[in-house]
C-alpha cells in the first residue's frame, strides 16, 4: 500500500538518501582517584562523625537532659530567666538542628546508595541538607566505581552504532525511555552531583565556552524513578515554571556533545547522566550554579569539551559518527526511543517512493486519516468483507429456485470514498506479520514452559517489532532477540517471515494503534496499563481517537475473542462487531457491571491457580476465561466515580482489563498513564517523552464506515442483495463487444495486440481490476493494488497513459478508459469480460426475457454455464494480484455458478429429463464443489432417474467427501427422504 515517505532527523545530511542515523559509539572517560580525593572524603568522613556522633555526645555530656522532669505549670512563666535556663532553651535548638542534619544525611546517603531518582527534601533544610550532600558525595566518591562518573546502565549504547551490513541486524531504536520500570544504576547520585559541582568549578577555566559567565546554571538528567522519567518538559516545568518553555533548554543544549560522547538531536530523546544548560531564570534546588571549588583535571576537560562543543556541531563530527565500525557481527547497543526507518540492510528495498498525496498536495478527496492508519485500515476491511460474505451466503441459502442475485450494494458518496480509503491504506501484511510473530512467541515461550511476559507496548516499523515489557524476562527464544535492554524484546522483518500459522491463543489481543513517531507506529496494550489511561482534550478531538480505538479493537487481525464495552459514545460502531462491542448509556452501569466482573475474575484467576491472565491464556485454560475487557468511556466521570474507577483498575492490569478515559482537564486519580490529543491532531504524553501524529477516525469517516457496515449486513434487508448487476452488456448478435477478456478460467484476451515489454502483466493486472468494479476505480487504489510498497504519482500516471493508448478508442473517437466526475477510472461499454456475460445472461434467463419464455430461459442458462471454463483468473501468478484477498469476487463467482446450474436443472426437470438436469449441476459442482444447495439437487435429480443403485453410489460418495464433520442436517433429512436404507449401509461399512 503507499506509504508516505518522510525525511528530516533520518536524512542524510548530504541529501543523500535516507537511511539509518549511525553513531559510532564513544569511549567512556574513566575518572582516576587522585590523592586529594582521598584526603576530601577523610575530612568528610571526620566532619560527618563529629557532626552525627559527636554533636550529640557533647551534648549529652556537657548539658545533660535540657527538658524539665516535670509538667510545666503557670508559675514557670514568672520565675527569673536564669545562664542555666538560657542554655537549656539553646540546647534543646542545637538537638532540633542536630536531628534535622541527621535527617538530611540519611535521605543523601539512601539516594547516593540507590542511584534511583532525586534526593527527598527535608522541610525547611536547605543549608543543611547542601552541607550533608557536599559532605556525603565527597564520602561516597571514593567508593563509587569507575561507571559512577558516567551514564547509568539505562543509557549504555544508546549511541547508534556504524552501518550494518549483510544479514547483520542491529542496533535499531527504539522507545528508550516510554513506560520502562527502574534499573539498577551503577552511578550514585553523590557521585552525579560531586561532578556536576565540579563540572561548574571548571567553568572559569573553559575559555570560549558560554559558562564562563558567572551566575549559569546547570542542570543533570536524573536516573529513572518508577515509570517517572526526567524529560525537558518536567524539568521546565519544576525549574522555569512552564513546562512549554522545554523548548528553550532545548535551544540551548542542542547539538552539543553529551559527556558520553553523543549529542542532543531531538527534544525527546534525554538521557540519564546529561549535562543541561538551564535559563537565567531557572530555580530550584536541584540547579547547581558555576563555583570556584577546585576540581580535577579530568573533570575539567569533560565540561570544557562540552561547553566547546556548542560552538562545533558541524557535518565533520557526524560523518566521523557514520564511520563503520568495520565488524562483522552485531555490537548490542540501546537504540534511542524508537524504531528507526530502514534500520537494517537486508531489509528489501523499494523501487519507488511512497507518497500519500499527489504531486501537487491534495489527497485525491480520499480520507487521509484511513489512508494513514494501515492496521485499523486491514481490519475494518477484513471485517466489512467476512460481513459481505456472510450476507451472500444467507442470501444464497435462503433463495427460492436459485432466483435471487449475488449483488453487494455499491457504495457511493462518502461511504465510497472511505471504501477506497481502506483499500489504498490496508496493510494486511503487516497484520498477518504481526498476528503470526506474537502467536509464534507464545508458542515458542509454551514450549519451553515459560510464561508470557507482561508487555506494556509496541512499536511496529516496517515489519519490524519491538515489545516493550514492564520488566525483564529473559532471553527471548528465538529468533527473537533482546533489544536495546533487557525490557525490549525485537523481531526482525525477516525472521518474522519465516513463521507460520499456529494454533495458539493471541498473547496480547489489547494492543491497539495511538499514532506515528517517524515511521514507527505506536501500539499500546490497554489491558496491561497498571491503571486507568486517561486522555485529555477537546471533545470532538478526544471523540475521534476513541472511535479509532473501539474500530481497530473490533476488526483487528491479532486476537481472537474480547469484549469492547463504549460508555457515553459510539452507539452506532456496534455494528462493526456486534460479537465484541457493545453500548452503555451511563456510568452508572459500567460501575455496576465492572465490579461484578472484577470480582469474578479474580475467583476465577484463584481457583485456577494463576497469577495473571497471561498465566492462564498459555495454559489448558486457555480460549476459556482470559479474553481481555476493554472500556472506552469517553466522557469525564465525576469525582466519586473517578475514585470507584480508579479502585477497579488497581488490580485490572492482572486481570485483563483495560480502561481508557476521557478527561477534559487532564486530572483523573488513578490514572497510570495521561495523554492529551491537541488540535493539530498530535497525541502528547510529556512524562513519557511521546509526541505522536494520533491515529484518528473523525465523525465522518466514522460514519462513513458504519455505512459501509449497515449495507452489508445479511439481517437488514429480508429480501437480501439485489439482484441486479452493476453492469449489464447486450448479448445479441449487434452486442459484440470490441475489446473481450475471459476472466473466468484461464486469463485471455480478444481484440487487442499483447503489449511488449515488461509492462504487458502491469497493463493485464490493471484492465482485470477495472473489468471486476465497473463502477470506477479510484487511481490511489489502482496503484496500491498495483504497487503495495507504493509508487510515485508519475509512474502511475504513466501506467494510466499506455493502458488507455492500448486499450484505443471507440468508432466515435472517444477513449476506452476514461475518468468520471469524481476522478475514477472507468471502461466504456465496449470492453466487457466473460463475468459480466455471465451476469447479463442470468439475469436475463431469471428476470427478463426467459421470465416469459421457456425456450429462452433454457438457452440463457445453458450459454451462461458453457461459459465457466474454471476459477476467476486461474493461471494468474502467485506475486501478482494480491488485491483479489480484498475482494468478494471469490465468493460471488461459485454462488452465480451455482445459482445457474440450480436454474438449468429445474428447467430440465420440469420436463423430467433427469440425466440432463444432472450433466447442468456436475458443470456447476466443477466451480462451486462446496456448494450444499447442488448436491441436494443432485440427489434429488438422481433421484428420479429410478436407479437406487446410482442414487446409494451418491450417497455414499457423499458420505466420503463429508469426511469426520459427517453430512449436513438438510443433506441428511433429504436422504432420510430419498434413501431410508442409507443410514444401514453407513453402520455396515462402519
Amino acid at each position: 500500500m503507499a506509504r508516505r515517505s518522510t525525511s528530516g532527523s533520518t536524512g542524510s545530511p548530504s541529501g543523500g538518501p535516507a537511511g539509518p542515523r549511525n553513531r559510532t559509539p564513544q569511549p567512556v572517560r574513566v575518572r582516576r582517584r587522585t590523592f586529594g580525593d582521598f584526603v576530601k572524603a577523610f575530612l568528610a568522613f571526620v566532619a560527618l562523625l563529629v557532626l552525627v556522633v559527636g554533636v550529640p555526645g557533647a551534648l549529652a555530656v556537657t548539658v545533660g537532659r535540657p527538658l524539665p522532669h516535670g509538667a510545666p505549670s503557670l508559675d514557670w512563666l514568672q520565675r527569673e530567666i536564669t545562664v542555666t535556663t538560657f542554655l537549656h532553651v539553646l540546647t534543646v535548638i542545637v538537638w532540633l538542628a542536630w536531628a534535622q542534619f541527621t535527617a538530611c544525611v540519611l535521605v543523601e546517603v539512601k539516594a547516593a546508595l540507590s542511584g534511583v531518582g532525586l534526593p527527598g527534601r527535608v522541610p525547611g533544610a536547605g543549608p543543611s541538607q547542601l552541607l550533608a550532600r557536599q559532605l556525603v558525595a565527597a564520602l561516597l566518591l571514593v567508593g563509587a566505581s569507575a561507571a559512577s562518573l558516567t551514564p547509568g546502565l539505562s543509557q549504555l549504547g544508546h549511541n547508534l552504532e556504524g552501518n550494518q551490513k549483510g544479514t547483520v541486524a542491529a542496533a535499531q531504536q527504539t522507545p528508550g525511555t516510554l513506560f520502562t520500570q527502574p534499573q539498577e544504576q551503577a552511578a550514585s547520585a553523590a557521585a552525579a552531583l560531586a561532578e556536576q559541582a565540579s563540572h561548574a568549578a571548571a567553568q572559569a577555566d573553559a575559555g570560549g565556552s558560554t559558562a564562563k559567565e558567572a551566575g549559569t546554571k546547570y542542570y543533570r538528567i536524573q536516573p529513572p524513578e518508577g515509570r517517572h522519567h526526567d524529560s525537558l518538559w518536567e524539568i521546565a516545568q519544576r525549574h522555569l515554571g512552564d513546562g512549554r518553555r522545554y523548548k528553550e533548554i532545548y535551544e540551548l543544549n542542542k547539538d552539543r556533545v553529551q559527556p558520553d560522547g553523543s549529542r542532543l538531536s531531538e527534544a525527546s530523546l534525554i538521557r540519564p547522566g546529561w549535562i543541561m544548560e538551564m535559563p537565567a531564570d531557572a530555580h530550584g534546588g536541584e540547579l547547581v550554579e558555576m563555583p570556584d571549588a577546585h576540581v580535577s583535571p579530568d573533570v575539567k576537560q569533560q565540561i570544557h569539551d562540552y561547553s566547546k562543543s556548542g560552538d562545533h556541531t558541524s557535518g565533520d563530527h557526524a560523518q566521523e559518527q557514520r564511520q563503520d565500525g568495520g565488524s562483522g557481527e552485531a555490537r548490542v547497543q540501546l537504540p534511542a526511543q524508537r524504531p528507526a526507518p530502514d534500520a537494517t540492510a537486508d531489509r528489501p528495498q523499494q523501487e519507488h517512493a511512497t507518497p500519500a498525496t499527489d504531486s501537487h498536495g491534495t489527497s485525491f478527496g480520499l480520507p487521509e486519516a484511513l489512508v494513514g492508519a494501515p492496521l485499523l485500515a486491514a481490519g475494518l476491511l477484513g471485517a466489512l468483507g467476512r460481513r459481505r460474505r456472510q450476507a451472500l451466503w444467507q442470501s444464497a441459502l435462503g433463495a427460492v429456485g436459485g432466483r435471487r442475485g449475488m449483488e453487494p450494494p455499491t457504495p457511493t458518496g462518502d461511504a465510497q470514498d472511505v471504501q477506497d480509503a481502506l483499500l489504498v491504506g490496508a496493510d494486511p501484511d503487516g497484520v498477518r506479520l504481526l498476528d503470526r510473530s506474537l502467536r509464534g512467541l507464545a508458542a515458542s515461550l509454551a514450549a519451553e514452559s515459560r510464561a508470557l511476559p507482561v508487555v506494556y507496548a509496541a512499536w511496529f516499523s516496517h515489519g519490524d517489532l519491538h515489545l516493550q515489557l514492564a520488566q525483564p524476562a529473559g532471553k527471548p527464544p528465538a529468533p527473537w532477540r533482546l533489544g536495546q535492554d533487557q525490557t525490549f524484546w525485537m523481531l526482525a522483518r525477516t525472521d518474522a517471515e519465516r513463521y507460520e500459522d499456529v494454533d495458539t491463543a493471541a498473547p496480547y489481543p489489547g494492543l491497539v494503534s495511538l499514532g506515528t513517531m517517524d515511521d514507527s507506529r505506536l501500539l499500546l496494550n490497554l489491558e496491561a496499563v497498571p491503571g486507568i489511561v486517561s486522555l485529555s482534550g477537546r471533545e470532538a478531538d478526544r471523540a475521534a481517537v476513541f472511535a479509532s480505538v473501539a474500530a481497530e479493537l473490533a476488526t483487528n487481525g491479532w486476537s481472537d475473542r474480547m469484549t469492547i464495552t463504549l460508555v457515553g459514545f459510539g452507539e452506532d460502531l456496534t455494528a462493526l462487531a456486534p460479537n465484541r462491542l457493545r453500548h452503555l448509556d451511563g456510568i452508572e452501569a459500567l460501575i455496576e457491571t465492572m465490579e461484578a466482573e472484577t470480582r469474578q475474575r479474580r475467583g476465577a484467576l484463584g481457583a485456577a491457580g494463576h497469577d495473571s491472565v497471561l498465566t492462564g491464556r498459555t495454559g489448558p485454560a486457555r480460549h476459556t476465561r482470559w479474553a481481555p475487557h476493554l472500556v472506552l468511556l469517553a466522557a469525564q466521570p465525576s469525582a466519586e466515580d473517578a475514585v470507584k474507577l480508579a479502585e477497579l483498575a488497581a488490580d485490572a492490569g492482572r486481570l485483563g482489563i483495560g480502561y481508557l478515559v476521557g478527561t477534559e482537564t487532564g486530572d483523573l486519580p488513578g490514572a497510570a498513564w495521561e495523554m492529551e490529543i491537541t488540535a493539530k491532531g498530535k497525541l502528547l504524553a510529556p512524562l513519557l517523552g511521546l509526541e505522536l501524529d494520533a491515529q484518528l477516525l473523525p465523525a465522518a469517516q466514522q460514519r462513513a464506515v458504519v455505512e459501509l457496515f449497515v449495507e452489508a449486513d445479511p439481517e437488514r434487508d429480508p429480501d437480501g442483495p439485489t439482484n441486479t448487476p452493476p453492469f449489464l452488456v447486450d448479448i445479441s448478435e449487434q452486442g459484440r463487444p470490441a475489446v473481450y477478456a475471459r476472466l473466468v478460467g484461464a486469463y485471455e484476451i480478444i481484440g487487442l495486440d499483447t503489449p511488449d515489454g515488461d509492462r504487458s502483466a502491469l497493463l493485464h493486472e490493471a484492465l482485470a481490476l477495472l473489468l471486476l468494479h465497473r463502477e470506477g476505480v479510484h487511481p490511489r487504489v489502482l496503484a496500491s493494488a498495483l504497487w503495495p510498497r507504493g509508487v510515485t504519482d508519475d509512474v502511475r500516471d504513466a501506467l494510466v497513459e499506455r493502458l488507455r493508448a492500448w486499450l484505443g478508442t471507440d468508432p466515435d473517437g472517444s477513449p476506452r478508459l476514461r475518468a468520471d466526475e469524481t476522478g475514477r477510472l472507468t471502461l466504456a461499454k465496449s470492453v466487457v469480460s466473460d463475468l459480466d456475460v455471465l451476469r447479463s445472461l442470468y439475469y436475463e434467463a431469471t428476470q427478463g426475457k426467459g421470465v416469459d419464455s421457456r425456450a429462452v430461459r433454457g438457452r440463457l442458462l445453458t450459454d451462461a454455464l458453457v461459459l465457466v471454463r474454471g476459477p476467476l483468473l486461474a493461471d494468474r501468478p502467485e506475486s501478482r494480484y494480491r488485491w483479489l484477498t480484498h475482494e468478494i469476487v471469490d465468493a460471488q463467482l461459485p454462488l452465480l455458478v451455482a445459482d445457474i446450474g440450480l436454474a438449468l436443472s429445474a428447467f430440465h426437470l420440469e420436463k423430467d429429463r433427469a440425466e440432463k438436469a444432472i450433466e447442468a449441476l456436475n458443470a456447476a459442482l466443477r466451480t462451486a464443489p462446496d456448494d450444499e444447495r447442488l448436491w441436494n439437487e443432485l440427489l434429488r435429480a438422481t433421484h428420479a432417474t429410478g436407479d437406487p443403485a446410482r442414487l446409494r453410489s451418491l450417497a455414499a460418495d457423499l458420505l466420503g467427501r463429508s469426511g469426520a464433520r459427517g453430512l449436513p442436517p438438510r443433506t441428511e433429512a433429504l436422504l432420510d427422504e430419498l434413501l431410508p436404507t442409507w443410514r444401514d449401509g453407513v453402520a455396515a461399512a462402519g
